[in-house]
């Protein structure tokens, strides 16, 4: 951390810190919901596969993509609208918000695979 004048409380966090976060929380979910991460991980794997907790586990997935559409959404505006970008309190609030847009996805998610699961 470093100061700059910025800021209202005086401290400075680079904007790549939450940047990679979001990114590293989209590549969860894409590999959770759409790589077969969770699906393996709530309903198994080839023979033992539980093909009912499957179709619960899709359901949990047509649920979180719109979350995780949004989160994607707001990151993404965050940097391409020059209100928001130039201004780092801004910018810190909303890729905030997207950061939790993701967990809120994947908290679907991990709900739905605990409520999929036999």
């Amino acid at each position: 951390m470093q100061a700059m004048p910025g800021r209202s409380n005086g401290w400075w966090i680079s904007p790549a810190v939450p940047t990679i976060a979001n990114c590293a929380l989209a590549v969860l979910w894409t590999f959770s919901a759409l790589g077969g991460w969770g699906d393996a991980a709530f309903c198994g794997e080839n023979e033992k596969r539980d093909a009912g907790c499957g179709e619960g586990f899709a359901d949990a997935v047509l649920v979180s993509a719109p979350i995780a559409a949004l989160a994607a959404i707001v990151a993404v505006a965050a940097w391409g609208i020059p209100g928001v970008r130039r201004r780092p309190d801004r910018l810190d609030a909303v890729l905030t918000a997207a950061a939790f847009g993701w967990v809120l996805a994947e908290g679907v998610l991990f709900i739905g695979g605990y409520l999929a699961k036999p």
